[in-house]
């Protein structure tokens, strides 16, 4: 087979996504020397996401990503540079045409659930959906829960969806000294024991409801821990921030940008609680991320999280603040609690891995052609 995988998007951006394509990339070589594979970048990006074998080749294209133009000039330029037998669209809306066959990964229906939680830009592009799931020959589902969706609110036929988890960053499974910990943290300026929320800070994320969890964290519970926000600033920043403005916690709330890989794993290590309250995830790296690295978790009970959890982490409705404040007092001062979730945590991580999510992805292409 002729495979091509639209890498475009990490160019622009390294969120969810474009993590799930840099790591299935290598997990698809170190199983398939068969198969023929075309990855598409953009041509500006110096970076080069195509493993180093000679079954795969690098292909460099002009159109961007979320272009309102995207689905006609993508397909005329991966026609003409070799038209594969299957493209494989992680970012799930496929060119209308340019290979034999189309696979699509969703990775969650959020703009469905919570339309108001995007901008106009992100509801049209996305809003192309139901065309894509009605060209895709088979679609790969982060989470249960994602496939299920797609189900009860598409209509797509079960037998069209597959559900393949995904892994973390190997950088989260490697074991860190106590001294590199402890390096970064007296860098970032942080004491050990913090409360750790990761994720792009924007309204979808539920962050004010953890500000008020927070407020009462500290007032009706004595908890003097300092709340750490890991991500970039999203959409509706503003809005959160007067939030924690009003809150009287800004001294005690620190938000921090550009830390990734294993900075961010020696703050999962450092940190007492990682907290994830979101309205909805399509999967939620970030708790699979935490549990690799011996953190405890505390996941609202929406969307793919309680697959995340599992039975390693606690799950609560993501709109009741006195809950979420009273878990998190009992994870950090209840110390057998804490090792009971962190031997749980490493078990359950261990059940992800890529090179399961690149068997089951190369299955399907093989079921597709």
């Amino acid at each position: 087979m002729h495979i091509g995988i639209d890498a475009r998007l990490p160019y622009y951006q390294k969120g969810g996504i474009s993590q799930y394509t840099l790591h299935l990339l290598p997990a698809l070589a170190a199983i398939d020397n068969a198969n023929v594979y075309s990855v598409y970048h953009m041509g500006k990006d110096d970076a080069d996401y195509t493993p180093n074998l000679p079954n795969f080749h690098r292909k460099n294209l002009r159109t961007p990503c979320h272009h309102r133009l995207e689905r006609w000039a993508l397909g005329t330029e991966i026609m003409f540079s070799g038209r594969p037998d299957i493209l494989h669209s992680p970012d799930f809306i496929p060119p209308y045409f340019g290979a034999s066959k189309n696979v699509i990964t969703v990775h969650d229906l959020n703009f469905i659930h919570f339309p108001q939680f995007l901008t106009a830009e992100s509801l049209r592009y996305y809003g192309q959906i139901e065309s894509a799931v009605t060209q895709a020959s088979h679609i790969s589902a982060d989470s249960h829960h994602t496939r299920q969706d797609l189900i009860n609110l598409l209509q797509v036929p079960p037998e069209k969806i597959t559900t393949v988890h995904l892994s973390v960053n190997p950088v989260y499974q490697n074991k860190y000294s106590a001294e590199a910990v402890d390096q970064t943290l007296a860098e970032l300026n942080l004491p050990r024991g913090f409360i750790l929320a990761v994720g792009t800070l924007e309204p979808r994320k539920n962050l004010a409801m953890l500000v008020d969890a927070y407020t009462l964290l500290r007032q009706e519970h004595k908890i003097d821990a300092p709340l750490v926000l890991v991500g970039r600033k999203g959409w509706l920043f503003d809005d959160l921030l007067s939030k924690i403005e009003s809150s009287g916690m800004r001294e005690h709330i620190i938000h921090l940008e550009g830390i990734f890989d294993a900075k961010l794993a020696h703050l999962y290590h450092a940190a007492g609680v990682l907290v994830t309250p979101s309205h909805y995830e399509g999967f939620g790296l970030p708790g699979l991320e935490a549990l690799n690295c011996g953190c405890p978790i505390i996941l609202s009970d929406r969307g793919s999280l309680p697959e995340i959890a599992g039975e390693a982490g606690q799950t609560l409705a993501p709109d009741h603040p006195a809950e979420w404040a009273a878990a998190i007092g009992q994870v950090l001062q209840d110390s057998a609690l804490r090792s009971q979730m962190i031997e749980k945590g490493y078990k359950h991580a261990s059940s992800f891995s890529w090179q399961t999510a690149a068997e089951k992805t190369l299955a399907i292409y093989r079921s597709v052609a």
